[in-house]
């Protein structure tokens, strides 16, 4: 029998030094889970109240695309103005997930092809999609909110 060795089997997480690339494939997974598990939930919402008819959308609406302006902060309103203010901060947080993950995948489409493992481009890519993402994100909602 082989006598055990101490030495690791394959490289370790000890070994590898953090880079924007290496937080960029992680955020990538981040990102779908989460347009997959809350994106699923808020499109299943929408539809079934898109189904259901006027009355049922007009109430999809007044959670979703309340007002901020009209929000009561007294009495037992308080806690349904705050749902109303954390499903916006989730549908642009939503936008932003998906924003980021679009430009990852067409990141990691780029890389799949050969192109782009120089190490200063892998590095400028993956810091500049993050920027990107937000300002796409932050032009998308001036566009609904400014229109």
């Amino acid at each position: 029998m082989a006598k055990a060795s101490n030495r690791p089997m394959s490289p370790h997480l000890q070994i590898w030094r953090w880079g924007p690339g290496m937080l960029l494939s992680i955020l990538h997974r981040v990102t779908g889970s989460g347009l997959a598990t809350f994106g699923l939930g808020l499109l299943l919402w929408w539809l079934g109240a898109l189904a259901s008819g006027a009355d049922a959308y007009a109430v999809f609406q007044s959670w979703v695309w309340a007002d901020l302006s009209s929000l009561v902060w007294s009495g037992s309103d308080i806690i349904r103005s705050l749902i109303r203010v954390v499903l916006k901060i989730v549908v642009i947080g939503l936008t932003w997930s998906l924003f980021q993950h679009l430009l990852s995948g067409l990141r990691h489409f780029v890389l799949d092809i050969g192109a782009g493992y120089e190490l200063d481009t892998n590095n400028r890519t993956s810091a500049i999609l993050p920027v990107l993402a937000l300002l796409l994100t932050a032009g998308f909602w001036a566009l609904i909110l400014l229109r």
